[in-house]
């Protein structure tokens, strides 16, 4: 498991207190992600730290199982749920990598997941759905959209009795997201200039 620093050095560190609705830094402190994730590599990127004149470290989540951060959030909220929960089984919406991190956590878990993608979804990337899920998960493809696609997998939600795990939209998918965060803090003790994150549905932003 990853070496985080604690609450209290958090807090003393960087002068923010962990109050609020969610309490997002003691959920990122304690999320479980390391049952399946891995803590990363942050290699410096030595050709485009000299053609931008600085110092530029690359933050490998494609290193991840699922080649992806999509990973942490998915499991972290799966972990969290009640056994009676985890019986009935899981469902999601996604377009690609936070379904193949739900698809590995029911795996893991060995819990049953429905999966629902749009049906514009490359083959390749259903096809590792299933392959990170194995028989423990369902895949149906539903709608042109994202939205149509979320849409129908709420109604499954409610016709199966499922737990609905949001690609980004959750306090402990975005806690499991936030482990990053926490993993640069303890690998990188010279200071951040800024940090710099490619944005494609946000979850990690």
């Amino acid at each position: 498991m990853s070496a985080q620093p604690s609450l209290a050095v958090v807090e003393a560190e960087t002068g923010t207190r962990t109050t609020g609705r969610y309490d997002y830094l003691k959920r990122i402190l304690t999320a479980r992600v390391y049952d399946v994730a891995r803590e990363t590599e942050l290699e410096r990127a030595p050709n485009l730290s000299a053609r931008l004149a600085n110092a530029v470290w690359l933050k490998r989540e494609d290193n991840q199982p699922v080649f992806s951060f999509k990973l942490r959030g998915a499991y972290n909220k799966m972990a969290q749920l009640t056994p009676a929960q985890l019986e009935r089984g899981v469902i999601t919406a996604s377009a690609g990598n936070h379904a193949q991190g739900v698809a590995l956590s029911a795996a893991r878990l060995g819990v049953k997941a429905v999966i629902c993608v749009p049906v514009t979804t490359p083959q390749v990337k259903v096809d590792a759905v299933r392959t990170h899920g194995g028989p423990t998960v369902e895949v149906v493809q539903a709608g042109e959209s994202y939205s149509d696609t979320y849409a129908h997998a709420l109604r499954l939600q409610d016709e199966r009795g499922l737990t609905f795990v949001h690609p980004f939209d959750d306090p402990d998918v975005i806690a499991g997201q936030g482990t990053v965060a926490m993993e640069i803090l303890s690998q990188h003790q010279a200071p951040i200039h800024a940090i710099f994150v490619p944005i494609g549905g946000g979850g990690l932003a």
